[in-house]
């Protein structure tokens, strides 16, 4: 790996090699949902958290000031209102991440829908750009398509994660697969650090909180979590339970106690 890229993951991964990264891509996917209307102000609420990364379309990595936390410039884009919301298209290049001032950059791949192939071809394309110029990649790989019957489920998931990992990703995020054992295998099969994705709001906070736990059990680099984070009553907090689980070993009770302190 060359010392581009060595630098700039530091400031993703940290020491441990675990990190806490907040996606806030949905405003593309799915709108400006509750808990990124202000994106100024939920960066600061994440920043007063110690969140690793924060990962954003380029028009707001623009706009935002995100302090000490990494930056990760999404290069994919598709909404639900198209009727082929699973094909994701690039809408922004290495070179322009490298202008804003990135420190890493994400593609998302839909392993098994229509539009496979163009997505690889983009994963593919990417990664020799990263390679060129010392940036990070983090693939966001998961299993969707006509003949992905559980989208969480062990077998699809190695399988999009370690594509990921063999077309030159750094960093795979994709899906728990619900247990830690199941998990276990997709980590060890996948030659590149695995982070869980948060996927839709959890009913509790409790929820969240022991999936990230069981994950890096099974031996996950962390997590790239976004509503269960932006959208909780107390985004700080919930940072701050997330890091203490996956960077100081904290217990899912602990955790939840973090959750209850005033600030």
């Amino acid at each position: 790996m060359n010392q581009g890229k060595t630098r700039r993951l530091k400031r993703i991964l940290q020491p441990d090699n675990r990190t806490v990264i907040t996606p806030m891509d949905h405003g593309v996917s799915i709108g400006p949902v509750k808990g990124i209307t202000n994106m100024q102000e939920i960066v600061d609420k994440l920043l007063k958290g110690k969140v690793d990364a924060i990962l954003v379309h380029k028009g707001i990595a623009r706009r935002i000031d995100t302090g000490n936390a990494g930056l990760i410039v999404h290069l994919s884009a598709m909404s639900v209102l198209t009727p082929s919301a699973t094909s994701k298209v690039q809408v922004c290049t290495v070179k322009e991440a490298i202008r804003l001032g990135a420190d890493a950059v994400s593609v998302h791949v839909n392993i098994g829908a229509q539009d496979e192939d163009k997505m690889l071809t983009t994963l593919g394309k990417v990664s020799d750009q990263c390679d060129q110029y010392g940036m990070p990649l983090l693939a966001m790989m998961y299993p969707r398509g006509p003949k992905i019957q559980d989208e969480h489920a062990a077998e699809p998931v190695a399988h999009a994660a370690r594509i990921g990992a063999e077309l030159g990703a750094d960093i795979i995020k994709t899906n728990y697969t619900g247990d830690i054992e199941s998990f276990k295998a997709v980590v060890e099969s996948c030659p590149a650090p695995v982070v869980i994705a948060g996927g839709p709001k959890c009913k509790t906070p409790q929820e969240i909180l022991q999936t990230a736990h069981d994950s890096v059990k099974a031996g996950s680099a962390g997590l790239s979590i976004g509503r269960n984070i932006f959208q909780h009553e107390n985004p700080t907090l919930m940072v701050k339970a997330l890091s203490a689980i996956v960077h100081n070993g904290a217990s899912v009770e602990q955790a939840m106690k973090i959750l209850g302190e005033k600030q």
